[in-house]
């Protein structure tokens, strides 16, 4: 455990690179803060920290745009499935003694730095659609609820539909601002969010924040394709680290 000084600075460290993340290349910031976050606390705090920046940031995405009554009727299913899915897992989040979310997290995070780092192309028909939709949100439901994360496979399964860009952003603010409040209500009936915990994760927004300033604004003096495989190499590290210190050690 860290002393309450050296887990502000390492909160406002992890949400100021996971904002730049985030500002140059518009992805990162929960993956980047659970997962370095999780090498020095429990992924269940880590992931309590992320909840009022993931409602600033998703919440305000998910409503800026036209596409909100129609993702809405078409990804129903998978909203709802998340939701259950969640709870199938929620002992293993919360269980912050066992071990076993951490090293979930670090295989997880591993598998998301592959996926993009090899960047294959998927395409997933409508018709497909209607049947996978509820499969990978309880898939996502059950990552969630074991790790706190929201990137696997819900980034891959969307990027697979071919949706427009801004159909597309504003369809991840929507799914995220979803998992959102399911992690917020795991953590809430097991007592992960204490009036500490929340003002923690309220002070996590100046920092978040500031980081996507900045961000954006290396966005132009940087390449952000390499940038980007930078941060995925980064996140590989971490997933791998994470999962030898559960399982090997």
């Amino acid at each position: 455990m860290l002393d309450t000084t050296t887990l502000v600075i390492a909160i406002a460290l992890a949400y100021l690179g996971g904002g730049i993340i985030k500002g140059v290349i518009g992805v990162g910031l929960p993956t980047i803060s659970i997962g370095v976050l999780s090498l020095f606390i429990a992924p269940a705090q880590a992931a309590a920290y992320m909840v009022i920046p993931a409602y600033v940031t998703n919440i305000w995405q998910a409503w800026h745009g036209p596409y909100l009554r129609t993702l809405l009727k078409r990804f129903w299913s998978l909203y709802l499935a998340l939701f259950a899915g969640s709870w199938i897992t929620a002992g293993i989040l919360t269980n912050e003694s066992s071990g076993l979310a951490a090293g979930i997290l670090g295989i997880l995070l591993s598998i998301y730095a592959v996926f993009g780092l090899t960047n294959p192309r998927i395409h997933i028909s409508k018709r497909a659609e209607t049947w996978l939709s509820p499969l990978v949100g309880l898939t996502m439901g059950m990552v969630v609820g074991a790790t706190g994360i929201f990137t696997m496979p819900s980034m891959p399964y969307m990027q697979a539909l071919d949706l427009d860009r801004d159909e597309f952003v504003q369809s991840i603010g929507l799914l995220f601002t979803f998992a959102t409040v399911t992690l917020t209500s795991i953590l809430l009936v097991h007592g992960l969010l204490p009036t500490l915990t929340l003002g923690m994760s309220a002070m996590a927004v100046i920092p978040a924040i500031v980081g996507m300033v900045l961000g954006r604004k290396l966005r132009g003096r940087i390449d952000p394709p390499l940038f980007k495989r930078i941060f995925l190499v980064g996140m590989l590290l971490i997933g791998l680290n994470l999962a030898a210190r559960s399982f090997l050690y």
